[in-house]
């Protein structure tokens, strides 16, 4: 399987497991199981094999900002970063709906803070933690 393929085909993972969180409110358990669990794990097998399958390609690293902008110059290294992102980001966009549902927050509060995480991945998670704070302030306390 090329790179292209493979590219395409976590996009799709991915992009699945955003729907199922969009819908969540229909049958959040599913939703949980699959965007939170099932597809989370699946693109980091695809990450893991990139990270293990032998590279044609040397070069690079973490050490410094140049070192990393060569690293990803290459054509594996790119797409690991990027199953990378797609992997944490639905992975922490799962989060986000299930602590919102747990913490009683409406889904309509948390439905815009989907899109910035897939996007955007930390200001997402910062839009949420935004609303709970707003929330935690707003609801008086019982008692």
């Amino acid at each position: 399987m090329n790179f292209e393929t493979l590219f395409s085909l976590a996009g799709v993972i991915s992009l699945t497991g955003w729907l199922f969180l969009l819908f969540s409110p229909l049958f959040p358990k599913l939703s949980d199981r699959i965007a939170g669990v099932i597809l989370p794990v699946f693109l980091s097998l695809i990450y893991f094999g990139l990270l293990i399958w032998p590279a044609h390609e040397k070069g690079g690293g973490f050490g410094t900002l140049a070192d990393v902008m060569e690293l990803f110059s290459y054509e594996q290294a790119a797409l690991a970063g990027w199953v990378h992102f797609l992997a944490f980001d639905l992975f922490i966009g799962a989060w986000v709906c299930r602590t919102a549902r747990m913490e009683g927050i409406r889904f309509w509060f948390v439905a815009p803070c989907l899109p910035l995480v897939f996007m955007f991945g930390p200001a997402g998670l910062l839009a949420f933690q935004a609303v709970r704070v707003c929330r935690n302030r707003l609801t008086p306390a019982p008692g």
